[in-house]
């Protein structure tokens, strides 16, 4: 079969205009398909990212919570009986918040504000500059320096600002796993220092952080929570109900889908159309393959490789296209939120396996229909 394979080779690449059409309609097809994949894959990952920079191992929250930025408050009573739980090490709040910042400079801009335990400080982020101590000090907050830092005019320690007419000064700065998706700034202070400086309601727990002792007292934790009327959920089941809000509440998910479709069908027009052309134009050659005596699955196996061929080169050549702009988009774009996942790569090779399927299907009746004798006719 190895005669078989090569000429089936010398005959897709001799015609190099028909080659390298069938090659550019797949590879743009798995580059179209690789970007918008992945970059709602990135804004997901965004999306999560409060939940991943927290860490928490169990999430409490009101069951109408969609999202880690539109909490709803609790009152302090769902704080006092979850310390109770049997198999909770220990519970803390959480507060999260928006508020607007005077900035030396006389501009303002809107930040997201994390308000710590005063006692543990769980959920603290890692710092690069100061001490964590230092939190305790007046008016102190930490900044994280992330893609968004710069909007704050890349403060510094012993920086000052105003937020909500209080005064506020730069102790820490941080770095997290994960920037935000919203383009905002993010400040730490502690939970205490949080509800006095931004308006609240009459509640101020956002969420409550549980420890438990082992992972085996989860499921016990969250049927206690669930009888008080809340939500328990572990990190991975947080993080899969923003994603599920993002991808079908949300009109990201179906224009993401529609884009993906048209790079699919795109490719599949292309690749289908340059490959029956090719075909046809081969024709002469497959029936004299088949007089010297090829069989018929010998023709199909030369049909299938060339399109096995073709949407392999084309696959690699697309993700190395999709992967190399990504790589230049962060370098001058550090907001830019795109990720490339292995259930990405897999549903696009999946995708051009379709069409070299549909490309082989047609090639395969055109070519199984040749009779030497109407070829040696002509």
């Amino acid at each position: 079969m190895s005669g078989i394979y090569k000429i089936a080779l010398k005959l897709l690449v001799n015609d190099k205009t028909k080659f390298l059409a069938l090659l550019l309609g797949i590879t743009f097809s798995v580059f179209l398909m690789i970007m918008m994949m992945s970059m709602f894959s990135g804004i997901l990952a965004r999306s999560s990212s409060s939940v991943y920079n927290v860490g928490a191992k169990i999430w409490v929250m009101d069951p109408a919570v969609n999202n880690a930025t539109s909490s709803i408050p609790m009152p302090d009573y769902v704080l006092s009986t979850a310390k109770s739980i049997n198999g909770v090490k220990y519970a803390v709040p959480i507060y999260f918040g928006n508020a607007l910042v005077k900035l030396k400079s006389g501009a303002y801009q809107a930040v997201s504000v994390v308000g710590l335990d005063d006692a543990t400080l769980y959920g603290r982020p890692e710092l690069t500059e100061g001490k964590i101590e230092d939190i305790y000090a007046e008016n102190a907050f930490f900044v994280v320096k992330d893609a968004e830092f710069k909007k704050l005019e890349s403060p510094t320690v012993g920086t000052e600002f105003e937020i909500n007419d209080h005064r506020g000064l730069i102790v820490g700065v941080a770095k997290v796993t994960s920037s935000g998706l919203f383009g905002i700034p993010t400040l730490y202070t502690t939970y205490n220092r949080a509800i006095t400086y931004i308006p609240s309601m009459r509640f101020t727990t956002s969420y409550i952080l549980i420890e438990p002792k082992h992972e085996s007292d989860i499921p016990f934790i969250q049927q206690q929570i669930k009888k008080l009327g809340y939500q328990a959920l572990t990190r991975d089941q947080f993080v899969q109900k923003i994603s599920d809000f993002y991808t079908y509440q949300t009109g990201m998910g179906m224009n993401v889908l529609m884009m993906t479709a048209i790079s699919f069908i795109v490719g599949l027009s292309i690749s289908g159309q340059t490959f029956y052309t090719f075909i046809l134009e081969n024709l002469e050659r497959f029936g004299a393959l088949k007089a010297i005596g090829a069989k018929g699955h010998e023709l199909i196996a030369i049909i299938l490789f060339q399109a096995s061929f073709t949407s392999v080169l084309g696959y690699g050549l697309g993700v190395g296209l999709a992967s190399g702009l990504m790589i230049l988009a962060r370098l001058r774009l550090p907001s830019y939120a795109s990720q490339v996942t292995y259930i990405n790569l897999s549903f696009a090779f999946f995708m051009v396996l379709i069409i070299a399927g549909v490309s082989s299907y047609i090639g395969v009746r055109k070519v199984i229909q040749i009779q030497p004798f109407d070829i040696f006719r002509g």
